[in-house]
């Protein structure tokens, strides 16, 4: 983790970040905090195993919504069926990333949902994408 900058996360989301015994950076850039999870699991079904993750946090969450996530290197269904919401590539801090286009606004829940519940909903994205 990025000392200081860490700080943007509020203490229940890094607390839950270093007991899952995650590996990850926080950075700012513009009005995110970008969470970097190194080797994040994606599912069976897709290629690869792990990834590293961006989770780009709006300034304001948990109250303010998170909207996508991004990988690197680019998943890919084992299957080979394309991954629909996955097509586009993004530039994020000098980094290449697939972004996924996937919106949970209208399952956000203020005050309620968190750091947790949204890679929760992060890993239901990448199983679905599995075929699982």
């Amino acid at each position: 983790m990025t000392a200081g900058v860490t700080s943007i996360l509020r203490e229940q989301d890094k607390q839950f970040l270093d007991e899952s015994g995650l590996t990850y950076t926080v950075t700012v850039d513009g009005g995110f905090a970008d969470l970097v999870i190194a080797g994040f699991a994606t599912a069976p079904g897709l290629n690869p195993a792990n990834v590293d993750l961006l989770v780009r946090l709006p300034f304001g969450f948990p109250d303010a919504t998170p909207d996508m996530f991004w990988a690197a290197p680019h998943i890919s269904a084992a299957a080979g069926s394309p991954i629909l919401g996955t097509e586009l590539n993004e530039t994020v801090q000098a980094r290449t990333w697939q972004r996924w286009s996937r919106h949970i606004a209208g399952q956000w829940r203020p005050g309620v949902d968190n750091l947790e519940t949204y890679l929760a909903y992060v890993r239901r994205c990448l199983r679905q994408a599995g075929g699982h």
